[in-house]
């Protein structure tokens, strides 16, 4: 088996040209995310979640973005959770989309703000029941004895809500990531991949493409 310094794959791919992409970034994200989910690609809404930890030093974990649209990417977790203290304490983000299967990923950096009840209670009422009542049970980022401790907690939720309609916890809810830029890379030959970056106009109505070196 290779070791880690030896593998290397080369990127075939077709070039990434000014010509090729939409002035509207969330645009050009939403046709690479569309043909990577055409292309199969496992979880195409997954996202690299980047925060600044309370200690000051960055953290980061894979989350499923659950909306896109306009204003920027939409995310659902515990309020009480590490990730939301630190997005409370320094509200800024980063996030990275790999779909690898098609040597493409797109970086996003910007402000971040709590979704609306409103749109927290609609998104909870999507959830399977069992999704729900383990937003309830789960005391997201502490530390618990043992996975039946889990299941005991979601055992005494499910017996609250009796088979009735679980309502979603005032502790949980969404956040918006607001995006004030955007690089969109696609893998190339010879590691000289395409590197086109969006940046927002000081006004904000507009946004700016550069190229970038490899």
């Amino acid at each position: 088996m290779p070791s880690i310094r030896d593998r290397r794959v080369q990127y075939e791919t077709a070039g990434l040209e000014l010509d090729d992409v939409y002035g509207d970034p969330m645009l050009q994200w939403q046709r690479w995310h569309d043909e990577a989910a055409d292309a199969g690609v496992a979880e195409p809404n997954a996202m690299t979640l980047g925060t600044v930890g309370l200690d000051g030093v960055p953290d980061a974990r894979i989350v499923l973005a659950r909306g896109a649209d306009a204003r920027g990417f939409s995310f659902y977790t515990n309020y009480s959770g590490a990730k939301s203290r630190q997005l409370d304490a320094r509200p800024v983000a980063s996030a990275v989309f790999g779909w690898l299967d098609l040597h493409r990923q797109v970086r996003v950096r910007g402000t971040v703000e709590r979704l609306s009840a409103e749109e927290s209670d609609a998104y909870f009422a999507s959830r399977p029941r069992g999704s729900q009542l383990g937003a309830w049970a789960s005391p997201q980022s502490e530390v618990i004895a043992d996975r039946d401790e889990l299941q005991r907690r979601v055992d005494t939720i499910d017996a609250q809500f009796d088979d009735r309609e679980v309502d979603r916890p005032g502790f949980w809810g969404g956040w918006l990531l607001i995006p004030s830029e955007w690089e969109f890379w696609q893998g190339r030959p010879s590691r000289l991949h395409d590197r086109l970056r969006y940046r927002r106009s000081a006004d904000g109505t507009s946004w700016r493409i550069d190229r970038l070196a490899p």
